[in-house]
């Protein structure tokens, strides 16, 4: 029976430093394992007399075995300096190794890393099983679970001055990426420290999660509402169709799922929902997390995180679908005859490609767009940060996520603070982090702040200009000292981040009104740009096709003539963020049809436009296919119900008898919409499905018309 020592640990309760006072580790249970590990050593042909090999790889190996896991070596660097604060001065080291067992990495007290050289404990050499026998690393690499060895349960016995404690670190489909360990001395031994090695892993874990899947939906749940964003949170990642791509083991553990049977479910038979219905219910304002039951009747608070352009072809598209529609060359595919602004729609998105430019795909033909990309590229790299202004909804997150995957951080976090949404009690902790008891409500182990979680990469502050003048002091000193300070702490934490602000609101005069400080001003606006509103743009039929491409990858739909033309004529308030809510919702009423037309727009946009342009009313009527108008002769019997196929109805009583054509000169609009649609309903024969169609129009406005009309 595997006790403690091997068993995965419960996680500590703080990231404390361990006790320096030698602790005996639990023996019971563990002889049996020790001695099936020291058969299996003993069956490679090694001695426990052996000496230590003291001849490491050549060091133009090293360098190969570290650029090969180069991307392993970024995300467990700054783990690992976190966990040596928590061991320092307990004559212990912490040792990152591959999955061949070669040592990559170790840092650890100066004198304990003299220690360990006596027996190549070092980078360079391999601590495989079939090299050093029984041992941490070696051994979890074998097991693939996190594994103590200690003392004397070293095989090989110059070893055994030795304890250590690894923990293996898998990648989101369940492939082993490395170990981490961390080694000490025998007598410096203490049961918090497996527990800190597993959660350091799963930090790296993540950490590749996020990394790996940085444009898609990722789901973070727990049992517990308040163990959300901490390191016990599950984490799955969602594609574009629903489908599980990949999870953390927090998620495996509290699904009781191995990754195989994870990656085999969807959203649906996992909770029971859709990944757009997750996405409705995310995109208002401060969601709350859902409450979702899994198929084994757990209950789970969810929240959502789209860090990284999850729809991001504009706004929330899925790049995914893009890929998967066009991979390769886009242009390639065109036929000859195919126009320029239809290729252009058609470009794969680079914010899933590395091999494609963010900002080129971003130049869409618009005369103000291709200057505002032309003066973004020139700053790239340089230092100088960029303010980004515009109306909502015009694609400032767009432009700015545009400028990280172009820069040479791409590979780093992009983080997004929104400090308009953020609540004014609550923006300080989630921009600095805060220490554990920094405030009522404050997380056990306390959170890492915004700032630092951008570190390496670039920090995007959304409504920059909504953020409280009290704290836009401490944001200056944090800019321009590149140190942050969480609440409740005393130590500074150096961060490297590139800053791109945005807001649609006039600094210049807030700064003339006291609301908004002018050094801070000053200190964002490296370079100023203005994205113009939808309606003073010039390319929204290559906007919407890509819109389109992305929600419909498999028969996208065109967009009718006549439908594009009142998009041209509309003033889009919600700029491109409306555009892509009603071309949504207008592919989902459409589905499986050639063409958007206007009967598959919300009956609110239509509404919107015919309040905006009264003179156009009724649209859907004014070009929809005309309908076949009834003779001179009035419906006498409708027919009976048991014979009215599906979506029929007769009509009213108020609709006889009939007019064989609409009035020339209708007393108001409104009557006139309401005679046409009688008309086509009497030529339907009251199949309003048909009527719909012909009219142009949806079934529920008909509904709605005559009930109306009837005064109900």
């Amino acid at each position: 029976m595997v006790d403690a020592l091997h068993a995965p640990a419960s996680p500590p309760q703080g990231w404390t430093t361990p006790s320096a006072m030698a602790v005996t580790p639990p023996r019971a249970g563990r002889t049996e394992l020790i001695e099936q590990w020291h058969q299996r050593c003993a069956a490679l042909g090694l001695s426990r007399v052996e000496r230590p090999d003291f001849e490491p790889m050549r060091r133009s190996d090293l360098v190969v075995a570290r650029e090969r896991n180069q991307r392993l070596f970024t995300h467990a660097a700054p783990v690992m300096e976190m966990l040596l604060e928590q061991i320092v001065d307990t004559d212990s080291m912490i040792v990152l190794a591959d999955t061949t067992g070669t040592i990559l990495h170790s840092v650890g007290d100066d004198r304990f890393l003299q220690r360990a050289n006596k027996v190549a404990l070092t980078p360079g050499v391999s601590w495989a099983e079939h090299s050093k026998g029984t041992n941490a690393i070696g051994t979890t690499l074998v097991e693939e679970t996190p594994t103590v060895v200690h003392g004397g349960e070293h095989f090989i016995h110059a070893n055994n001055f030795l304890t250590c404690s690894a923990a293996p670190i898998f990648d989101p489909r369940g492939e082993m990426l490395g170990v981490l360990d961390v080694t000490g001395d025998q007598h410096s031994y203490h049961q918090h420290t497996m527990g800190l090695v597993r959660m350091s892993a799963r930090m790296i874990e993540n950490q590749w999660l996020s990394d790996d899947y940085a444009n898609r939906l990722r789901l973070h749940f727990h049992g517990r509402a308040e163990f959300i964003g901490t390191l016990l949170e599950g984490i799955i990642v969602v594609g574009a169709d629903g489908k599980i791509l990949g999870a953390n083991r927090s998620a495996l553990d509290q699904l009781g799922m191995s990754i195989a049977a994870l990656r085999m479910q969807s959203l649906a038979s996992l909770f029971g929902i859709t990944a757009s219905a997750v996405f409705d219910h995310f995109r208002a304002p401060l969601p709350a997390p859902m409450m979702l039951h899994a198929v084994s009747g757990q209950l789970f608070h969810v929240s959502a995180r789209f860090n990284g352009p999850q729809r991001g072809v504009v706004l929330d598209m899925p790049v995914t679908s893009v890929e998967a529609r066009m991979p390769g060359e886009a242009g390639a595919r065109a036929t000859p005859a195919a126009r320029g602004d239809d290729a252009a729609a058609r470009q794969p998105c680079p914010l899933s490609n590395p091999s494609f430019s963010g900002l080129h795909y971003l130049d869409t033909g618009d005369a103000q767009i291709a200057v505002t990309l032309q003066k973004v590229r020139r700053v790239i790299n340089r230092d100088i940060p960029l303010l980004i202004m515009g109306e909502t909804g015009t694609g400032k997150e767009l432009l700015a996520r545009a400028v990280h995957q172009d820069s040479n951080r791409a590979r780093q976090p992009f983080v997004a603070v929104n400090c308009a949404s953020i609540p004014e009690s609550l923006i300080e902790a989630e921009l600095f982090g805060y220490e554990e008891g920094a405030f009522t409500g404050a997380r056990r182990k306390g959170a890492v702040g915004r700032i630092v979680q951008a570190h390496g990469g670039t920090l995007f502050l959304d409504e920059i200009g909504d953020m409280p003048l009290s704290l836009q002091a401490r944001l200056l000193r944090a800019l321009q000292e590149r140190n942050v300070t969480p609440l409740g702490s005393l130590k500074s934490i150096p961060v490297d981040i590139a800053v791109i602000g945005a807001t649609h609101r006039n600094l210049r005069e807030m700064i003339g009104a006291g609301t908004f400080r002018e050094d801070l001003y000053y200190r964002l606006n490296g370079l100023v740009v203005r994205l113009p509103a939808l309606r003073d743009r010039s390319d929204l039929d290559v906007v919407a096709r890509r819109i389109l491409l992305a929600e419909c990858p498999q028969d996208t739909p065109e967009i009718a003539p006549s439908v594009l033309a009142l998009f041209k004529a509309y003033a889009w308030p919600g700029n491109l963020r409306q555009l892509a809510n009603v071309l949504r919702t207008a592919a989902v009423m459409g589905a499986g049809e050639s063409h958007i037309c206007e009967h598959h727009l919300s009956d609110d946009f239509l509404e919107d436009v015919r309040r905006v342009r009264p003179h156009a009313a009724p649209i859907a009527a004014a070009q929809a296919p005309e309908p076949v108008l009834p003779q001179a002769t009035t419906r006498s019997e409708p027919a009976s119900a048991a014979a009215a196929p599906e979506h029929t109805m007769p009509p009213s009583r108020d609709a006889e008898p009939l007019p064989a054509a609409l009035p020339e000169v209708p007393r108001t609009l409104g009557e006139a919409e309401i005679d046409m649609i009688r008309s086509a309903l009497a030529a339907a024969d009251g199949n309003i499905s048909v009527a719909s169609k012909r009219l142009g129009i949806s079934r529920n406005t008909i509904y709605r018309k005559l009930r109306w009309n009837k005064g109900e």
